[in-house]
């Protein structure tokens, strides 16, 4: 299954082909949802949490892109990071707009990449 392309992105919507519209989002090969970060107790600090990861990387990934936000102010732990190496994948940590574009170019090239962006701030 192909990594569905995030076809719009604006402050606080991306839409995902096939899928829906989102505020936040993760997308994985042949899906995406909301990134609800109610979910994990997840907060600008200190971030990105391994919970938040779990189910892209249970996806079967290669590679996982993190949007930070518009004005980078998600931040993503290096412990975090760890986890996601740790589990064979590689990561890219990247403004939200930068993260789009490499996550869109990745899924072009039929990689099995994974995604969790925020859009707003």
């Amino acid at each position: 299954m192909a990594s569905p392309q995030i076809s719009s992105l604006s402050w606080g919507h991306m839409k995902v082909q096939g899928g829906g519209s989102y505020k936040d989002c993760k997308v994985w090969p042949g899906g995406s949802r909301a990134w609800d970060w109610r979910e994990t107790g997840t907060n600008h600090h200190p971030g990105v949490q391994p919970a938040d990861l779990d189910e892209l990387l249970s996806k079967g990934i290669d590679l996982l892109v993190i949007g930070r936000g518009m004005s980078e102010a998600l931040q993503v732990p290096g412990s975090t990071l760890e986890v996601v190496r740790g589990r064979g994948v590689e990561v890219c940590v990247l403004q939200t707009e930068k993260a789009v574009e490499e996550y869109n170019r990745l899924a072009a090239e039929g990689r099995r990449v994974g995604g969790v962006f925020h859009s707003t701030c």
